[in-house]
């Protein structure tokens, strides 16, 4: 790897390091590293992110310009093509000349016909089961990523994937104090109306949440939410 490439490697540790934890400036952070994507790897002229979620839309979280919202667009009605691939199966996924590709035949189609991208380079950023994303880079002319650009290339979906992570933390928590919160409400209803204490009222919510295989957090959700009061019992003797 050249100098240069040293260069932008450290400005990249740098731009994470830095990134603040509030939700913002890592949205914001994120951002910026994906906007330096066409700047750095040569061959690259438009990048995105690509985010699935199993039996759910494929989406864009950022782009650098229409052609990736585009494609993402495609790949969510074909379910199928190069950034899901990247995160599905590989981490890596290169396609070098849209025109021959042979690996997904409805993808291939549309994106023919309604961009003129022709290279594509994706990169796993995660997949946890459920959801995953990819790093994608897009060029307009068929081998435009070199074997550098495609090294220079996984550095960059490396940091990112940092990025994402501490931004997903950040999220896990504020749900999870969230869900702490309701769950608490949800106890101080239930004391007040049936005359218990926090410990049997936790338990009460637990065992209901069992009995209907609900989420403990939607249980205490819809006892706050609910505009149809509890009927009190009597407390047993």
């Amino acid at each position: 790897m050249t100098d240069g490439n040293s260069v932008i490697i450290v400005q990249l540790a740098e731009l994470v390091a830095n990134l603040d934890r509030d939700g913002a400036a890592i949205s914001a952070g994120l951002r910026e590293l994906v906007e330096n994507c066409p700047r750095h790897v040569a061959g690259c002229q438009y990048a995105g992110i690509t985010l699935a979620e199993k039996s759910k839309a494929v989406t864009s979280v950022v782009a650098t310009h229409r052609y990736p919202m585009i494609l993402d667009a495609i790949q969510d009605k074909c379910r199928e093509g190069p950034c899901l691939a990247a995160a599905w199966m590989h981490h890596m996924m290169y396609v070098a000349d849209l025109n021959v590709e042979q690996r997904w035949p409805c993808y291939q189609r549309h994106a023919l016909e309604e961009t003129p991208i022709r290279s594509i380079v994706s990169y796993e950023l995660y997949d946890d089961g459920d959801s995953m994303a990819a790093l994608n880079f897009y060029a307009e002319h068929p081998h435009a990523f070199s074997d550098e650009s495609l090294e220079l290339g996984g550095v960059f979906a490396t940091h990112i994937a940092l990025a994402w992570s501490m931004m997903r933390s950040r999220d896990q928590f504020r749900s999870a104090l969230a869900s702490r919160d309701m769950i608490g409400q949800a106890k101080g209803v239930i004391m007040e109306r049936f005359n218990i204490d926090a410990v049997e009222a936790f338990e009460l919510l637990t065992r209901l949440s069992q009995q209907s295989n609900t989420k403990l957090s939607d249980i205490a959700q819809a006892l706050i939410d609910s505009e149809h009061p509890l009927k009190p019992r009597h407390r047993p003797t």
